[in-house]
Formats: C-alpha cells, sequence, structure tokens
C-alpha cells in the first residue's frame, strides 16, 4: 500500500498546487484528500470482492490483471514517466476554475493518491482476507497507516521536500519502483498459481 500511495512521491506535487496557501489551508486540503482516498480505498477493500463475483470475475484473473498494472506502475515509477504523468493530471486539475474547493477531491485524492494501483492493491490484499474478522480489521489498518502517512508527508511537505532534494527523490521513486515492480510479479504469480487445477 505504502509504495502505491507513493507519499514521499506526491510531497513535491502538494506543494505545487497548494503554492500561495498559509499553513491552515494545506493542512484542511491535506485533510480533506486523505479522507477522500480513505473512503475510497475502504469502499474497494471491503466491496471489491462483490464487485468482482458481480462481473463475473474470478479472483486468479483479477490477480493477473492487477499485478500487470502493477507493473506497469512500477516500470514507469522506475523510468521516471510515472512523475511526468502525475504532474500533468496536477497541473490539469489545478487550472480548472473553483481549483481551491475542488483540489483535494481532484487530483489529490483521485488519481494520486487512490488511483489505480492503490485500488488494485487493495482489492488484491481483501483477496487474502476471506472473511476474516482479524485480517479485514488488519487490513482496514493497513489502509488507515498508508493514507496517515501520505497525510503527514502533506503537512511535513516543505521539509520533506527539502531533505531529500531532487536527487534523492529521484532515487527513492526509482527504488520504490523496482520493489512495486517485484511485488506486481508475485501478484501475477499468486494468480497464475491459483488459477490452475
Amino acid at each position: 500500500m505504502l509504495v502505491t500511495l507513493d507519499p514521499l512521491g506526491l510531497a513535491p506535487i502538494f506543494i505545487s498546487l497548494t503554492a500561495g496557501m498559509d499553513a491552515g489551508q494545506r493542512r484542511r486540503i491535506a485533510a480533506r484528500a486523505c479522507l477522500i482516498a480513505l473512503a475510497i480505498l475502504t469502499f474497494f477493500g471491503l466491496g471489491g470482492q462483490f464487485l468482482l463475483d458481480a462481473l463475473g470475475i474470478g479472483l486468479p484473473a483479477f490477480r493477473i490483471a492487477g499485478g500487470l498494472l502493477l507493473f506497469y506502475i512500477a516500470f514507469e515509477m522506475t523510468f521516471e514517466l510515472r512523475a511526468k504523468r502525475k504532474q500533468r493530471t496536477a497541473v490539469r486539475g489545478a487550472n480548472q476554475p473553483d481549483a481551491e474547493k475542488h483540489l483535494a477531491a481532484f487530483p489529490l485524492a483521485i488519481p494520486l493518491l487512490a488511483g489505480p494501483g492503490a485500488i488494485t492493491a487493495t482489492i488484491l490484499l481483501a483477496g487474502r482476507v476471506q472473511g476474516d474478522l482479524p485480517n479485514a480489521l488488519g487490513l482496514a489498518g493497513v489502509i488507515t497507516l498508508g493514507v496517515a502517512i501520505c497525510f503527514g508527508a502533506f503537512v511535513a511537505a516543505e521539509r520533506v521536500s527539502r531533505l531529500i532534494g531532487e536527487m534523492g527523490n529521484i532515487v527513492l521513486t526509482r527504488l520504490l519502483g523496482v520493489i512495486l515492480a517485484a511485488l506486481a510479479i508475485q501478484f501475477v504469480i499468486d494468480g497464475v498459481v491459483a488459477a490452475l487445477p
């Protein structure tokens, strides 16, 4: 979850989107964006399997498809394509009318926080819960912790940006991309093994 949410990678974008705002405005926007993302990810964590069943999609197929999607995102992260795409998405959102009102929902909550990668990871992790209450609570805790770390990164965005610098951000994004690629391949392997008789 932490890799797909990418709080350190989003911190510089948050700074650029909230340029000229005071600390209170930034904190309110960060809180709204994180609450919206938490609601979306929780919905997919709780109802993702129901949605798959309603569409007639088996979890092994979704694991394989989700793994391929995560691999694509990992590829973008590793070769610095994801940051450029996120920046373009952020600029489009900032240029809309009433940008300050809608900034928390778009582009921060969707698609930068609760994007396809995070939603896919949530559904795949929810597939491992299999109706077990302690596991379900654990998943809810993981989602909440991931979003809380994003909130912390947004609040401390200026310090984080100065601390890691441009080179640190590039290195960290690429390292997380490699880790995500390995995780994606594992999802594909799990899906193939589960699909085999």
